[in-house]
């Protein structure tokens, strides 16, 4: 088994469509369809329910698209404690951050000696991203939420407004805005802490203010697996950055901004003894 067949795998099961994990691979869509039908060969299972208008992910399919992740992370890790050679740059990065990552890196490029150098993403869960950090395996994180991190410098850079995600089929869903009132009576989902934004402090403040009380109900697993979940569940909800909303391919749910707004704040987390023009320059790249 191939890592490069975990990560056409891991796209399929992210955009839930071959021609946009294609795209994104920057590949032919029948290479992409060959190499799943393979990794599902060598499995003895299927992964995927295929037909001319959808493609879902199958119960066997969930199961190895955790594993997966975990196995391309780790190997992600190995590459980056292996060392990279002069001229390349170490982004930890997640989903999510696709459009925030391409203007950044076009715009270091732009704009310092970094035209030549090459960008390597390592995609990995916030603990691990911060680790790496800290250990020097990746010169810098993105990360939303987090206000400190000991032994790194955390620079605040943009700010993003929250949306509740419901069902099409929600109560609320053909408004143009929702308060927490409207959301209280469902179950509110979230990602496990490894796969995105656990509960943001900004909603928890929110929430105490508006003196609702939120039925939180079990973590799901990543971000796209909470979207399928609630979008089939139309009793249920969750909350993402704008950022990620813009990623959401799904038919099923829809983003719907809170009144009062609520935001959320994403930062560049660098070593500490960064030199001071480093930093302004990472800020400017990545911010609004």
């Amino acid at each position: 088994m191939e890592l490069r067949s975990l990560r056409y795998f891991v796209a399929v099961a992210d955009e839930l469509h071959f021609g946009r994990a294609a795209e994104r691979l920057h590949i032919a869509q029948p290479a992409v369809s060959r190499r799943i039908a393979q990794l599902e060969r060598e499995l003895g299972v299927r992964l995927l329910d295929r037909s001319p208008r959808r493609v879902r992910l199958t119960a066997a399919g969930h199961r190895v698209l955790a594993a997966a992740r975990d196995a391309l992370a780790a190997a992600d890790r190995v590459q980056a404690a292996a060392g990279a050679p002069a001229g390349t740059m170490r982004i930890g990065t997640a989903a999510g951050f696709t459009a925030r990552l391409e203007r950044g890196i076009d715009a270091l490029r732009e704009h310092s000696s970094a035209l030549g150098v090459d960008v390597v993403l390592v995609d990995l869960p916030l603990a691990a991203r911060l680790d790496t950090v800290r250990r020097g395996e990746i010169d810098l994180a993105l990360a939303r939420g987090v206000r400190s991190a000991p032994g790194l410098r955390v620079l605040p850079t943009w700010t993003e407004q929250l949306f509740a995600v419901v069902s099409v089929q929600h109560l609320a869903a053909g408004r143009s805005t929702v308060d927490l009132a409207d959301l209280a009576v469902g179950e509110l989902r979230i990602p496990s802490r490894d796969h995105g934004l656990f509960l943001p402090e900004a909603l928890k403040a929110a929430i105490r203010q508006a003196g609702v009380e939120t039925r939180v109900g079990r973590l799901a697993g990543t971000v796209q697996d909470t979207i399928v979940e609630v979008g089939f569940n139309p009793r249920s909800w969750t909350v993402l950055p704008g950022d990620q909303v813009a990623e959401i391919r799904s038919t099923r749910v829809r983003a719907i901004p809170f009144t009062p707004q609520t935001t959320i704040t994403g930062s560049v987390v660098v070593p500490v003894d960064l030199p001071h023009t480093c930093v302004a320059a990472h800020q400017a790249a990545f911010g609004d």
